[in-house]
């Protein structure tokens, strides 16, 4: 081979090789470019997704809306928003006040001791029964039975006093009742089928209707609000006779002696 030939073969390698250089960089600046472009989909997707969960963790729940809704009071109610709940016709002055929470395993295990007895003396015109239900248990424990059982004693109190109290009672029943860790009363098919075994709401399809469209939600929230005010009521059960809180009695006899020493019943 000629030293032309040579220096000309050179030559063309050279190029060659340019060439190829320059083709390598332009794929690895492609490359780069998808990465970059990858990485700022992902980015964009990350803070996109986190966006879209603190919108939707701001969003108020239904429970959020139901406090700032107008209220639809229940029959038998008074007061502002209807959160004022006497029940009984006696013509004397006194009055028992209840303040409960419906998920509260205290205020099951008072109901099944002495509710009927207390229900009673009710009835006999010794006294009025005043009820006030909170739903702090929800905001302890998690979920939302206390504020859907609130509205649906709301949907019973709107047929009768007598199907409200006999509510109350079926659903602190030890057949009804649930343990406080779980939330069943959260559940409106579960509501319906304790409100089946009250004479008065047993397939009630007005109080069915009001139980799933909520229809009390708002009152039950304005409830809760009223209990979270109560003087003198730091846990459930409270039991105030004439405005004095009292202990819980545990037997109906202990509860016969507290009515006694507040000048109830002689």
């Amino acid at each position: 081979m000629s030293k032309r030939n040579s220096q000309a073969a050179k030559t063309a390698a050279r190029e060659r090789l340019r060439q190829e250089r320059e083709r390598q960089a332009k794929r690895d600046k492609v490359r780069r470019q998808v990465i970059v472009a990858a990485s700022i989909v992902g980015v964009l997707a990350i803070a996109g997704g986190i966006s879209y969960a603190v919108v939707q963790g701001n969003k108020p729940s239904g429970w959020d809306k139901a406090a700032e809704a107008k209220v639809v009071a229940p029959a038998n109610t008074s007061g502002k928003d209807g959160t004022t709940v006497v029940i009984g016709e006696s013509k004397s002055d006194h009055v028992i006040h209840l303040y409960e929470d419906p998920r509260c395993p205290g205020c099951a295990a008072m109901e099944q001791s002495i509710g009927e007895t207390v229900n009673k003396g009710m009835e006999d015109g010794d006294y009025k029964l005043s009820f006030t239900v909170g739903t702090f248990l929800d905001g302890n424990l998690g979920g939302e039975g206390s504020k859907n059982a609130l509205s649906a004693l709301g949907a019973a109190l709107n047929v009768s006093p007598e199907a409200f109290v006999d509510y109350k009672t079926a659903l602190y029943s030890t057949k009804y009742h649930p343990e406080e860790s779980t939330d069943e009363f959260a559940k409106d098919d579960y509501l319906i089928k304790v409100a089946d075994s009250v004479d008065a709401l047993k397939g009630n399809k007005k109080f069915q209707d009001a139980v799933e469209k909520g229809t009390y939600d708002a009152w039950a929230m304005r409830m809760s609000k009223s209990f979270d005010k109560a003087e003198g009521v730091e846990s459930t059960p409270t039991i105030k006779i004439n405005d004095k809180v009292v202990e819980t009695p545990s037997t109906p006899d202990a509860w016969q002696k507290a009515l006694k020493d507040a000048g109830v019943t002689k």
